[in-house]
């Protein structure tokens, strides 16, 4: 019995290891077709070493979006917290090929008078309609343990959405605070020449003043972006992962240009429909829903039904020993309820689907919308106005050293030439972002078009 015991248990737990690996290879196949990174369920506390060197090895470099995202994927412990549904539903998918345990039952009798033997009796049954069940049971299991990496699935790519956006976020910051400690040392400059310009009676008070506080007003700007950076740098550490030591890397401080070719516009809404994985699994939770409510039809009136052996020894020692059976009769429960129940539940998944597949696909026009806008903003903020507000900046610094032009005119030109600076990083920002989303809306990366849609999730084989 020992012998049995334990080689049920290894069994057990080996199938619950293989489980694991397959479910845990189908999830970061699909993750590498959609974003082209790793991704890891980490079952101990703390990252392995070989974890722990890479996520370093990328932490020491200039990061960018892409290393930040996939250092997230590998340290980010709510997504390591999300993982562990898998797990749940890998013990339910076990659970439900479990047969349930023979009900044992004795009791003894003792008599008042001759004879004075004991009255023995002995049972033990097992639940038979559980032995029909199990296996659609497992089946109903298996179903929920897909639902779930494909949720998974998605939390992944949600995570990866917002690294990408806190990055492009703070690197225009960082652009930002290098334009305006450029134009800070241009102003400091200037509040000196207006000074000795004062003292030689060349300009008046006013003037001075309109200087200095220009001055005065860069250094806020200044301050209010590194606070902003400073901001921004935990919010990309919180999603990150990185505590300590690891939070002191470093981004490059311009964002990048436009690309010189842009997303493909076609077939961007049957894309998403067909690699969306929140939408996959609504579609697998109405299929599960599908075989419960035929399960309860086809079972309705089978209800609770044991059969086992009884013995009995009686005061006289004589035994007795026979087969006993036990049967609900479905009389006055015959399963309307639940039918009912699931027949709702079915509809409302029904309901819920359409009405995330037309939200799919205004959230792709939506996303597709606004990085053409965007893309089509940041080309004329650097084709067309930020060109043109750096020439008439400098040609209203060559008049104001001429003497042609107010130190106001001069300030107005600054002005101008600062906000335009900014609306282009705005845009550039917001372009980088708006990519982002779109990914996000399609279900993955552009380059995706002919990667496998959410099938790529294989039924296990314990289906």
């Amino acid at each position: 019995m020992t012998r049995g015991f334990l080689l049920v248990l290894m069994l057990s737990l080996f199938s619950l290891s293989a489980l694991q690996a397959q479910s845990t290879e189908d999830l970061r196949s699909t993750i590498r077709q959609r974003t082209g990174k790793q991704v890891e369920w980490q079952k101990d506390a703390e990252p392995s070493d070989q974890i722990r060197g890479a996520i370093r090895a990328l932490l020491r470099r200039t990061l960018s979006a892409d290393a930040a995202v996939q250092i997230a994927l590998l340290n980010n412990r709510e997504l390591q917290a999300t993982f562990e549904e898998i797990g749940i539903a890998q013990a339910d998918l076990i659970e439900a090929g479990l047969l349930k345990n023979p009900i044992f039952a004795g009791d003894a009798r003792f008599p008042n008078r001759s004879p004075s033997g004991t009255d023995i009796e002995m049972s033990i049954a097992q639940e038979f309609f559980d032995l029909l069940v199990a296996p659609l049971r497992k089946k109903v299991a298996a179903t929920q343990l897909m639902k779930t990496k494909l949720r998974v699935g998605d939390a992944i790519l949600k995570l990866a959405t917002e690294v990408k956006t806190a990055f492009y976020e703070l690197q225009a910051e960082q652009q930002l605070l290098g334009r305006l400690k450029a134009i800070n040392q241009t102003d400091a400059t200037a509040v000196e020449l207006a000074q000795r310009q004062h003292e030689a009676g060349n300009i008046n008070d006013l003037d001075l003043a309109n200087q200095q506080a220009t001055y005065s007003q860069s250094k806020l700007d200044i301050a209010e972006t590194a606070a902003s950076i400073r901001a921004d740098r935990e919010k990309l550490n919180r999603l990150m992962g990185t505590w300590g030591d690891d939070t002191a890397w470093k981004i490059d401080n311009e964002l990048p240009e436009l690309p010189g070719g842009d997303f493909p516009q076609r077939r961007l809404e049957s894309l998403a429909i067909n690699q969306r994985l929140d939408l996959a699994a609504t579609k697998v939770e109405l299929g599960a829903l599908v075989g419960s409510l035929g399960i309860t039809k086809t079972y309705r009136y089978v209800g609770s039904v044991e059969f086992g052996v009884d013995t009995e020894k009686e005061t006289d020692g004589q035994r007795m020993t026979g087969p006993t059976w036990q049967l609900e009769l479905p009389i006055f429960n015959r399963g309307q309820g639940r039918i009912a129940k699931l027949q709702a539940q079915l509809r409302q998944a029904e309901r819920r689907l359409e009405s995330e597949a037309v939200g799919i696909r205004a959230e792709v026009h939506e996303a597709r919308d606004r990085l053409i806008a965007k893309r089509d903003l940041t080309t004329y903020y650097r084709d067309e106005l930020l060109p043109g507000r750096k020439k008439i900046l400098e040609l209203t610094l060559t008049h104001y050293n001429a003497m042609l032009k107010s130190p106001y005119d001069l300030l107005l030109a600054k002005q101008n030439e600062l906000s335009a600076e900014r609306g282009y990083i705005d845009a550039l920002r917001d372009y980088w972002i708006a990519r982002a989303d779109l990914e996000r809306a399609v279900g993955g990366r552009f380059s995706g078009a002919s990667v496998e849609t959410s099938s790529s999730f294989k039924e296990t084989k314990n289906n």
